[in-house]
């Protein structure tokens, strides 16, 4: 064990900073509050306080994996760098002028969130290639130099460059590219062809535009970083978590911070996944609730379901279609605006609402005592009962119920006729409604039965809400693991290395061409490969292979996973049967008659997962020892009820307590309803399940 390497997860939250060591010691965790002026500080607090856990030195660590929300937030808050975008003559307008949809049909007042960048900040140029690569109107590199001379002098620090159709041909970008290089070498450039070579202008150009805003914040604080954590004596390799589930170089996430948007919500994915694969559930639905946002994602086989597009910085109650799509893979999962911090407040109905807004860190909660005044669900929970006042970050945040108490009857209560406990109840009951709903809803969009999986439930906040989540939404058994509190940070430590490519080609099965789809997928694969080798020169990689399809004529594709042998040995016939069988799981029928299009491959590129130990199962149970009472409200019953509490340390192999019940650890507290029973499972990891129900 004496060569075995110690490895540091660090997770940026919008609340907390999640730290977690593993090493011949085991593992120790951390919560530490977020620093927002200088992020890095809580990741060097919390490395000092797991390393004195450890009893060792930051000299001792081999290696750093980081995830962090900095580069959400710089899009959400609109405090990036000066940035301009340089397109094709008469594309100037495209991401104002979005998709033309409308995400609320029937509001007369809607407004759409304004683009990125104004107007007079996106230049264009005389140039056009076809959807086939041809060149339609050549590029004249003079006027690329006059247009570069005027955008210098305009003062810009960052450029993004989207011309049209260069994913398929991108000569004219890499000579924007050239002229820039030549004579503006200290801009930052971000060309569409390599930040997401994929059809669809108004996505793709909007993700290259996000990445060259945040390009200069990033890059500067993650040298930053690198450089604070040498200075404290951890001079090792760092690495990156990205959106699709997997690590990446320091370099690399510097030259592509777009692909770090959801990097801690995917290393939270990546660790429920683990858990699945550790107790062998094949249907999970993970749900990650911390200080800010709650996210809730699918996942099949032990393989968290991805996507291509996604949204940040929705504007309008979280609501698909009002936010700023990124095309990069990411891991697929529903986010709304329901965390610990999230703050609640009556709207012009009179109806409870609770989020997107957050009282972060900074003051947090009316319960911190640091100048927060308005009521978050980290209130609501503490006046139900849910949290110990003393016991709260393992005592390191005292919380004050009397100023919880006051901040809901003040802007709940004293408006709807309510007293402190009944405005908390109205307060719990909204924000698990919506997790639930956005639930339903994301299963529904694919095909899925809740009440077939099993929840995994991490995060600071989520095993407080977990347990009524299940009830609303008919799930059996859910799982709290140990170091569920930082999950995420945990996650980020069972990600292998990896790196997905993308390309659109279109292609009709009519026209299948075997030789061309195997030299895409080639092409496609050493692309991805070797951003791999940029973070292990040695460790076996394998690829993963797929294309996006769809019917003639349809609007958007489905994934269909290809095995090594179907990329490069392509034939028509059993793209198709695959493409129909993924169809009909999704709509239950398939479509006869119509040809079958291909428009995006993709080829991703992983080191093998660590293996994984089945856990045993359980011989017996015991009632759990040492427990006390509380007064707890039960929102299933509408009343306070007295449950039986205990210590999370006490649970050993086969423990067990009836719900209603509150089992407290450092990061997190478990509450178990009247309708559940509490079980440790051989691993540590809590099993509450549905009395009657089997352990």
């Amino acid at each position: 064990m004496a060569d075995q390497p110690i490895r540091l997860g660090a997770d940026i939250g919008g609340t907390f900073t999640d730290v977690v060591i593993e090493g011949p010691f085991g593992q120790r965790s951390t919560k530490v509050l977020t620093t927002y002026d200088a992020p890095e500080n809580a990741i060097i607090e919390g490395m000092h306080r797991v390393c004195g856990q450890a009893g060792i030195a930051p000299a001792q660590i081999t290696q750093i994996i980081h995830g962090t929300t900095l580069a959400t937030n710089a899009l959400i808050e609109r405090r990036g760098a000066k940035t301009a975008l340089i397109t094709t003559q008469g594309f100037r307008d495209v991401i104002e002028m979005r998709t033309e949809s409308r995400f609320e049909q029937y509001d007369l007042n809607l407004v759409l969130p304004d683009p990125l960048l104004p107007r007079n900040f996106r230049y264009t140029i005389r140039e056009r290639m076809q959807a086939d690569g041809q060149v339609l109107i050549p590029l004249d590199r003079a006027d690329v130099e006059t247009l570069v001379d005027d955008i210098v002098a305009a003062g810009f620090d960052s450029i993004a460059v989207g011309l049209l159709h260069s994913y398929v041909n991108d000569a004219h970008e890499r000579l924007v590219a050239e002229v820039l290089a030549d004579r503006a070498p200290h801009m930052m450039v971000s060309l569409s062809c390599e930040v997401s070579p994929q059809m669809r202008e108004y996505e793709r150009f909007n993700t290259t535009i996000a990445n060259a805003y945040i390009k200069p914040l990033m890059k500067s604080y993650l040298g930053r970083l690198r450089d604070r954590m040498a200075g404290e004596g951890a001079d090792c390799p760092i690495f990156l978590m990205h959106s699709g589930g997997g690590i990446i170089s320091l370099e690399n996430a510097a030259d592509f911070p777009v692909r770090l948007v959801e990097s801690g919500p995917a290393g939270g994915a990546v660790f429920a996944a683990d858990i699945a694969a550790r107790h062998g559930v094949d249907k999970v639905l993970s749900f990650d609730m911390g200080g800010t946002t709650a996210k809730i994602c699918l996942i099949k086989n032990q393989t968290p379901k991805t996507a291509r597009v996604f949204e940040v910085a929705r504007t309008y109650r979280f609501k698909k279609g009002s936010g700023m799509p990124i095309s990069i893979p990411v891991i697929d999962m529903v986010e709304i605006g329901a965390g610990g911090g999230s703050l609640a407040h009556v709207d012009a109905m009179r109806q409870i609402r609770v989020g997107p807004e957050s009282a972060g860190s900074e003051p947090g909660p009316a319960c911190y005592g640091r100048g927060g005044e308005r009521p978050a669900v980290t209130d609501a929970d503490l006046v139900l009962g849910k949290l110990d006042p003393s016991n709260f970050a393992g005592g390191s945040i005292p919380l004050h119920a009397d100023a919880s108490a006051n901040a809901l009857r003040t802007h709940l209560g004293d408006t709807l006729g309510m007293d402190a406990v009944e405005a908390a109840f109205g307060v719990a009951e909204v924000v698990d409604e919506n997790m639930a709903n956005a639930a339903r809803v994301h299963a529904v969009e694919n095909g899925e039965d809740l009440s077939e999986y099993t929840m995994i439930a991490f995060g600071g906040a989520a095993p407080l809400h977990a347990g009524r989540l299940c009830e609303k939404l008919g799930i059996d058994r859910l799982l709290v693991p140990t170091g569920a509190g930082v999950g995420s940070a945990i996650g980020f430590l069972r990600a292998p290395f990896s790196f997905e490519a993308t390309r659109s080609q279109f292609m009709r099965l009519g026209d299948f061409d075997s030789a061309a789809i195997a030299n895409i997928f080639n092409g496609l694969e050493t692309e991805a490969t070797g951003f791999v080798r940029t973070c292990d020169a040695y460790a076996p990689i394998r690829a993963e292979h797929k294309c996006y399809m769809r019917y003639s004529g349809q609007g958007w594709e489905i994934p269909v996973d290809l095995t090594p042998d179907q990329a490069a040995n392509p034939d028509a016939e059993t793209y198709k049967a695959l493409f129909e069988t993924e169809y009909a799981t999704l709509f239950s029928r398939t479509v006869e008659g119509m040809d079958i299009e291909i428009t995006v491959w993709a080829v991703n590129s992983t080191t093998p997962p660590a293996p994984v130990t089945a856990v045993e199962g359980i011989t017996g149970t015991s009632d759990v020892k040492s427990v006390t009472k509380r007064d707890l409200f039960d929102p299933a019953l509408g009343v306070v009820t007295q449950a039986s509490e205990s210590l999370r340390s006490d649970f050993k192999t086969g423990s067990q307590i009836q719900g209603p019940a509150v089992i407290t650890e450092e990061e997190t507290t478990v509450i178990v309803p009247s309708s559940r029973v509490a079980t440790a499972l051989a691993d540590a990891t809590i099993e509450v399940a549905l009395k009657g129900g089997a352990a």
